[in-house]
């Protein structure tokens, strides 16, 4: 994968959405899985959309606001995959693996959110010494 870092993490949200989608078309068009179906699609592909946001942020605060809202929407779509993996009896691997780049995805946008909140509160001091 080519590119600046920021690329290279945008096209893997791009990439777990598109994972994400491909899975969702497979569940059963059951209630239950229509209505995570709904809900997990939206996390994913928001989690893609937002990190393109917040590499366009006005300002660091905004980036950091926007980053958060990433982070949020992984967290979100964490708990729909492990919904799922015990709901959904067929391709329990394909989930286990979504699951996984999931988790990485979001260790990787929370240490980047940890490191922009510094960077911050270290200009933030600079700022008001004499």
């Amino acid at each position: 994968m080519e590119g600046s870092k920021t690329d290279q993490i945008e096209e893997r949200l791009i990439e777990f959405s598109i994972s994400v989608i491909k899975l969702a078309q497979c569940l059963p068009r059951t209630p239950p899985c229509r209505h995570i179906s709904v809900q997990i699609l939206r996390s994913s592909t928001g989690s893609a959309s937002n990190y393109a946001e917040a590499r366009g942020a006005e300002s660091r605060a905004d980036f950091i606001h926007k980053l958060g809202i990433v982070h949020k929407e992984l967290n979100e779509t964490t708990v729909w995959l492990r919904i799922l993996g015990k709901i959904v009896a067929e391709k329990p691997e394909r989930i286990v693996g979504i699951l996984a780049e999931n988790q990485e995805l979001c260790r990787i946008v929370g240490a980047s959110l940890k490191t922009a909140r510094e960077n911050l509160r270290a200009l933030e001091g600079k700022r008001e010494r004499p």
